[in-house]
């Protein structure tokens, strides 16, 4: 069996079967032609939810899209490992067909940025290299929007040295040049998520950067899941996600190199119930993502991507 064919159906009987009881036995399919930025979800399984809670005819806009990274592990290893991470792709959606474009880190998270991994091919820090081309963090300011990347563990605002459990190429936003002012502005320690997330102030585009040890490219996935899970749920507790307002998305930069660069990624919004989507997704679908949302133009290859807010349905708000 392939590593495409193990991936999807390990993930899909975890998903499906493994986060507790109840599950349901008979998920109905929807399929319809490729997805666009205008079509309709193309290969998705939603399945009825066994929540009692009542869902709105008309569901909140999604201005706000906060994107959590973890390292190195494909879907196999994460779905066997991380079972907060899949039971919240279970609850409201996974993406199990969703790759990384490249190895290593850096010109991934590029990719999920920026549309584009600058023709970088390793992990060397911005003094060796940067790029000049535009980011969906720079696009939210430029559109009037706002935006924020927290990480763990940097000293200050927009390090561009790696220092400690700091590691610079995992911070995409660091590396573009022509945004660096913005960059020390908002690129920010992980400890004001909370203060922003209590007080209703994610940014239309952010990003959560976990430490070395925390995104599990130095300590096991059980580390990297209990911190998504202390980290996502209180992100939860506040009220842009009690409004609607915020979509949540996790995934991982690239896999261990023998899993053909399939990566678990889970969408969590308040109008997705367990929705299962086999669509081919990639870094350049999620840059796009973060431009929807915006109401923007996607960013380099994000403008041929396959669209996450068609392929999972999401209400878009337009920045």
């Amino acid at each position: 069996m392939s590593n495409k064919v193990l991936g999807w159906a390990l993930a899909t009987a975890v998903l499906l079967g493994a986060c507790g009881s109840g599950a349901p036995t008979a998920p109905s399919a929807q399929t319809s032609a490729p997805a666009t930025a205008s079509s309709a979800p193309a290969t998705s399984t939603a399945i009825p939810s066994t929540s009692s809670t009542s869902t709105s005819a008309q569901p909140a806009a999604v201005s706000k899209l906060l994107v959590f990274v973890v390292e190195n592990h494909s879907l196999d290893q994460m779905s066997a490992a991380m079972p907060y991470t899949v039971a919240l792709g279970r609850k409201f959606g996974a993406a199990t067909s969703y790759r990384a474009v490249t190895h290593p880190s850096l010109p991934n998270y590029l990719a999920m940025t920026g549309g584009s991994t600058a023709g970088i091919v390793d992990d060397a820090p911005p003094a060796s290299h940067a790029t000049d081309q535009p980011s969906v963090f720079g696009q939210a300011l430029s559109v009037g929007g706002t935006a924020k990347l927290y990480a763990e563990g940097m000293p200050g605002t927009c390090a561009t040295a790696s220092s400690g459990t700091y590691a610079v190429r995992h911070n995409p936003w660091a590396y573009h040049l022509g945004e660096r002012a913005a960059c020390k502005q908002f690129d920010v320690p992980l400890m004001q998520l909370s203060t922003d997330a209590a007080g209703g102030q994610l940014p239309n585009a952010g990003m959560v950067i976990p430490d070395v040890c925390n995104d599990a490219h130095d300590c096991d996935l059980a580390t990297a899941d209990r911190w998504l899970r202390t980290q996502v749920e209180a992100v939860m507790s506040g009220p842009d996600w009690r409004a609607g307002r915020l979509a949540i998305v996790v995934t991982a930069d690239e896999d261990d190199r023998h899993h053909g660069n399939v990566v678990l990624t889970t969408v969590a919004h308040p109008s997705l119930h367990s929705v299962v989507d086999t669509t081919p997704l990639d870094h350049y679908s999620l840059a796009r993502l973060y431009s929807e949302v915006l109401g923007a133009p996607p960013l380099g290859q994000a403008a041929t991507a396959t669209s996450m807010a068609s392929t999972f349905n999401l209400p878009l708000g337009g920045g």
